[in-house]
Order: C-alpha cells, then sequence, then structure tokens
C-alpha cells in the first residue's frame, strides 16, 4: 500500500500516569481498526525499556514498532516514538526522527510530533492527550484545533497527574475532554464510519 493512501492519523502522547490508559485504548482497537497510530511517551532516557513488549501484549492486531527514518506511515500499525528522539512527520508521510533541544524537558516532545503530525495531516488529525505532570501537548493540542482536527483530552478527574490534560483544556475550550472509556468508544466509532 502506497504511504499516500494514508488519510487520518491517530497520535497519542503521554507521560507520568499515562501507560495504564494507553494499554487499555490499544486493547480495546477493534480488529479491524486500520488507522495508523502513533504514540509518543516521555521515558527515561537512560533506562532500558520494552515499551514495545508491553504494548504488544494488549494488542495482537496491529504491528507495533518503533519507526525508523524515512520509513512510510502504514495502516494496522502502532508506532512507538524511540526513547530520545522526536518523532516527526515529512510531507510525503514517512517518519524523521530528530536529535535536537528537548522542549517542555522531553524527548521525545508531544508538542513537536503533535505540531509536525497536523502540518502534514491536518483535520485529519486526532490528538489525544493522556496523563502527564507538565505541559507538554498543549501547544501540539491547540494546532490541531486550529487546523480543525479533533483534539482528546484524558478527562483530568480520571488521570493519575492531571497536570497536561488540564495545561490543553485551559489552553483551548475546544479540546474534547474524555474519560478512557469514552476515548475507547470513540475509536470505535471511526471504524463504522
Amino acid at each position: 500500500m502506497m504511504p499516500t493512501s494514508i488519510d487520518h492519523i491517530i497520535v497519542i502522547g503521554g507521560s507520568a500516569g499515562s501507560l495504564p490508559v494507553l494499554l487499555q485504548v490499544l486493547e480495546n482497537l477493534p480488529p479491524n481498526f486500520s488507522i495508523p497510530v502513533i504514540v509518543v511517551l516521555h521515558r527515561l532516557k537512560n533506562v532500558a525499556s520494552d515499551l514495545q513488549g508491553i504494548l504488544a501484549s494488549v494488542q495482537q492486531t496491529q504491528k507495533i514498532k518503533e519507526p525508523e527514518d524515512k520509513e512510510a506511515i502504514k495502516r494496522r500499525h502502532v508506532y512507538i516514538a524511540p526513547q530520545n528522539y522526536h518523532l516527526l512527520v515529512e510531507a510525503d508521510k514517512t517518519f524523521s526522527l530528530d536529535y535536537s533541544e528537548p522542549v517542555h524537558y522531553s524527548r521525545p516532545s508531544i508538542d513537536v510530533s503533535f505540531e509536525s503530525v497536523v502540518r502534514v495531516f491536518g483535520p485529519k488529525t486526532i490528538a489525544i492527550l493522556l496523563s502527564g505532570a507538565n505541559q507538554d501537548g498543549a501547544d501540539g493540542m491547540e494546532a490541531v484545533v486550529a487546523a480543525n482536527g479533533v483534539a482528546i483530552a484524558q478527562s483530568p478527574e480520571t488521570s493519575e497527574y492531571p497536570a497536561m490534560p488540564v495545561a490543553a483544556i485551559e489552553k483551548n475550550a475546544k479540546v474534547k475532554s474524555m474519560a478512557p472509556e469514552k476515548i475507547v468508544e470513540y475509536l470505535h466509532q471511526l471504524t463504522v464510519e
């Protein structure tokens, strides 16, 4: 399948407290779900992490992987931002790995990925911001809203660390606040439309 056939994209950002919700979302994706998913989680740069294995343990119908530089985005894939690199999307719908300065003390930065994705996919971008303890993701969510994409923040009352969702919701009133089970329901609706 040519990379240009990719129409919509989902990009999920999270930090402290987000992994259980991410697992819940991925575990409940319908078997026929084909929209590519990009996951950007803050991880300690010098600590070995088998995030790929953890995500694959709950989701067997999607290919889970860290993308290579210049790799084309494909359907039925969940792409994980590599540790210590910003993950960007280029105009030809391929990935680019970037080692520039951390943003909000983070590399990968959720804002960097959200803003990069929305430049390419515009209103076809669905951004989901989960639990986290800093402000990363709020600017990216605002860019998604400005492009008429869909911006969803985990509801602060369900977030272990609500600072990130709160920052996004306070920055733009059009950011939708949803509990994890409502995020799952929303993704199911994308399959039947």
